[in-house]
């Protein structure tokens, strides 16, 4: 997995591990099945904590992107094929409800993009 951490950037390490394989996974880059490193590899590879690389995990598996197979091994989840479909959806219902409310939509962009911690 081709994946660095910028200790030098503004998002945590954690947010960057965590995204980068969500990224990856939504891509397709991972595929469904795909096995994962230890958490101790990917600390070991990355140059970060096992706790970070660990609490990386967790969040994607609680997002259903990833599982863990007991002694198998982490691996790319099936679900994980689902997430666009359901950020599409979340999207759609998003912009319903910023119409209904008269919000301009320059407005509403800058809602999400102020959410997604993204520069006005």
């Amino acid at each position: 997995m081709d994946l660095k951490v910028d200790p030098g950037s503004g998002v945590s390490p954690f947010e960057q591990v965590r995204s980068g394989i969500a990224e990856r996974i939504n891509s397709g880059q991972l595929p469904v099945g795909a096995k994962l490193p230890t958490v101790r590899a990917l600390a070991a590879d990355l140059g970060i904590a096992a706790n970070t690389a660990a609490k990386a995990y967790r969040e994607l598996e609680q997002a259903g992107l990833i599982e863990t197979r007991g002694r198998a091994g982490t691996f790319v989840a099936a679900s994980g094929d689902q997430s666009s479909r359901r950020a599409a959806e979340a999207a759609a219902a998003y912009a319903r409800t910023t119409r209904d409310l008269g919000i301009p939509p320059q407005e509403a962009l800058a809602i999400v993009r102020a959410a997604l911690g993204l520069p006005g």
